[in-house]
């Protein structure tokens, strides 16, 4: 219960920033994450297939760690919230038919491993797509697999390997989020490229989508990795308990 009341703060802190940029003043008018209608069904149909041995075993595996660590909702939840909070503050690029926004799934990499992402990620952008009307359901398998798969394990293996190497909590920290949300937009470039390599060519259209992210992505990325190492800080302050349970402090 005192792990639980520790954690309003961070709780309260994650509500304001969704309030704030979700009021008009800060709203995008474009779709988040590749939107609707914007790929080939082929490759529609490749992104959502690609994803599912992803699903089953995310599936599974946070099952499991329901059933042995049922104190691990909470955090799981915070996790899953600071996901959908983060990658609601977009900034539309017309042109790609995507936005630039941060991702957030590092932090719930680095507390319970990347393979409990994929699922509870995948259940933020539907929720995103079926409510919200971003991304889409066609592309679900696309933007699931950079946002829920490819981010989730940059951060994972980014952050194990500086541990390892006996980098600071702040700077591993820092690292695994910022990366992850860089990789989850290569990995959308490289979509887009491989969808509209009949128009630009594939070498062609990968350098334009990269070049036309890049500009609002990676003062994003730098962003998401301060405010990780920020939400991080205060999880270990005020419910050290909580932390404790988790492979955070794991090297």
């Amino acid at each position: 219960m005192t792990s639980i009341k520790r954690l309003f703060p961070v709780a309260i802190f994650a509500l304001l920033i969704s309030i704030i940029f979700a009021s008009p003043t800060f709203a995008a008018p474009a779709e988040m994450h590749i939107a609707e209608g914007f790929l080939t069904r082929t490759w529609a149909i490749v992104w959502w297939v690609a994803c599912i041995p992803f699903w089953i075993i995310s599936y599974r595996k946070l099952n499991q760690l329901v059933k042995d660590q049922p104190e691990s909702r909470m955090m799981l939840a915070l996790s899953t919230a600071f996901v959908f909070v983060l990658s609601a503050l977009k900034m539309p690029s017309v042109v790609t038919g995507s936005s630039s926004h941060p991702t957030g799934t590092g932090l719930g990499a680095m507390l319970y491993g990347a393979w409990i992402m994929p699922i509870l990620a995948t259940i933020v952008l539907v929720f995103q797509a079926l409510l919200l009307a971003h991304g889409g359901i066609t592309t679900l398998g696309a933007n699931a697999f950079s946002l829920a798969i490819v981010g989730p394990f940059v951060a994972y293996f980014v952050y194990k390997l500086l541990r390892k190497s006996n980098a600071p909590l702040w700077l591993a920290v820092f690292l695994a989020a910022a990366l992850a949300d860089l990789a989850t937009y290569g990995t959308t470039s490289l979509q887009l490229a491989i969808n509209f390599a009949p128009q630009y060519g594939f070498v062609g259209g990968l350098t334009r989508f990269l070049g036309l992210f890049a500009a609002t992505q990676i003062p994003l990325a730098i962003i998401e990795g301060a405010l990780t190492v920020i939400i991080v800080q205060t999880l270990m302050k005020q419910a050290p308990e909580a932390v404790a349970n988790t492979q955070l402090l794991d090297t």
